[in-house]
């Protein structure tokens, strides 16, 4: 399946529109990782513990994305996008949505 953000893909055809592809993940934060999180907040630095979940979160999206064009017969998505939202009381929850157009290349 080949995954593009732009509309065509260079030397390839679209010879059919399947339809819209998306896959949508919410996950939530737990204690331990607001602890770490919340450390280094205070001295600075990059959080490797939500870093992961978002790499993780944005992986299982990609994949209910492909499933899904898989299931209207497309080969690949063109116009992919991602969106980044934090959702639940207080923001304790996550949510990375991924959606794009399913097409048959010739």
């Amino acid at each position: 399946m080949i995954l593009t953000t732009t509309s065509s893909i260079e030397g390839r055809r679209i010879v059919a529109y399947k339809g819209i592809a998306c896959g949508e993940v919410i996950i939530g934060a737990h204690l331990g990782k607001d602890i770490l999180a919340s450390f280094t907040n205070l001295v600075g630095g990059r959080s490797e513990s939500y870093e992961s979940t978002i790499r993780e979160t944005r992986n299982d999206a990609l994949g209910e994305m492909v499933e899904g064009a898989q299931k209207l017969g497309a080969n690949a998505i063109v116009g992919v996008k991602f969106d980044y939202g934090v959702v639940g009381q207080q923001g304790s929850m996550m949510m990375v949505a991924v959606s794009g157009t399913a097409v048959v290349l010739e």
